[in-house]
Parts: C-alpha cells; structure tokens; sequence
C-alpha cells in the first residue's frame, strides 16, 4: 500500500496513516482501522464546524 499523501492538516494526516497499519493484517482487523479512521475524519469534520 503506498504511504497516503499529506494534506499539511495534522489530524486528517494521522487518521490516514493508520491506514498504513493494515498492510499484512488479517481482513478481519480492517473493520476496526476503517471505523477508527472514520470517526477520526469525523471528529476533525465536526471540529471545524466548532470552530466558525
């Protein structure tokens, strides 16, 4: 899996690395990632509504 490119807004970068966690992990792991990095996009989505 190539490394995700950086989009310079550290929240949004950490969430996408953790997708990096995935390469050689059993199948059944991917849930658990995928819903991490949702809720982690998510979280950082909801900030900015916060912030205005």
């Amino acid at each position: 899996m190539p490394e995700p490119t950086e989009t310079g807004h550290p929240p949004v970068d950490d969430a996408l690395a953790r997708l990096a966690t995935l390469d050689g992990v059993e199948t059944e792991a991917h849930v658990a990632v995928y819903e991490d990095v949702h809720q982690r996009l998510a979280d950082t989505l909801a900030a900015l509504d916060d912030d205005e």
